[in-house]
């Protein structure tokens, strides 16, 4: 009997969009992922499971062969610095964007700028191409609040719509990425099991163009 596909998804927004975007092409989970406790989803198809985790995670698993194939954020695989994965496709999902944001005032440049992040790895990349050099704060709550409370000069974050920083009278500054889920691929995987996994991502393509057509 052939082993089934892992496929490894975080809950939240992108685990509730990816779930639309499979059953376009008619899979979906046995158990109802909103009451079920389980952390590994059996599917209609028994030659696929969901594994359900962090969505930081993603791609350690997925790079470590414990999971097949998974769907992260680019913002996480920005952060991922690891390099046992493929990246074949955009699933057009969880869409945002990742900015630096801050107070409208210009701060004194008499001193290096404090950047309020998660995305460490993502903010120094970023103003290291500006030249700058910044001192990154690594933070995992609301990062609004960094420069209202004077910790923070700037913040690099993901935004959607903005209106949070409105809200608490920050501006978009500058941007850094547009960011949206992607389907990646363990490399071992992928060259064992190349004709199972083309197969899936061509499917998986199949469902991403119905979806956005």
């Amino acid at each position: 009997m052939v082993e089934p596909l892992k496929l490894a998804i975080s809950k939240g927004r992108i685990f509730d969009e990816m779930l639309l975007l499979l059953a376009t092409i008619d899979i979906y989970p046995i158990d109802d992922p909103k009451t079920s406790r389980k952390l590994v989803l059996d599917t209609n198809r028994s030659d696929l499971k969901l594994i359900i985790i962090r969505a930081a995670d993603v791609p350690t698993y997925v790079e470590y062969g414990a999971a097949d194939l998974g769907v992260a954020g680019k913002d996480v695989l920005l952060e991922h610095l690891g390099n046992g994965l493929y990246e074949p496709l955009d699933l057009q999902i969880a869409r945002c964007r990742m900015v630096v944001a801050g107070k409208p005032q210009i701060p004194a440049k008499s001193r290096h700028l404090r950047i309020a992040t998660k995305y460490v790895h993502s903010a120094r990349r970023f103003y290291a191409e500006q030249g700058e050099q910044v001192e990154v704060i690594k933070l995992y709550g609301s990062m609004e609040l960094a420069p209202l409370v004077g910790l923070a000069d700037r913040i690099v974050d993901l935004v959607d719509t903005g209106n949070t920083l409105k809200a608490n009278g920050l501006v978009l500054l500058a941007h850094i990425a547009d960011i949206s889920s992607r389907l990646v691929v363990n490399k071992a995987v992928m060259k064992i099991e190349y004709q199972r996994i083309k197969e899936f991502i061509h499917l998986i393509a199949r469902a991403v163009e119905r979806q956005n057509g």
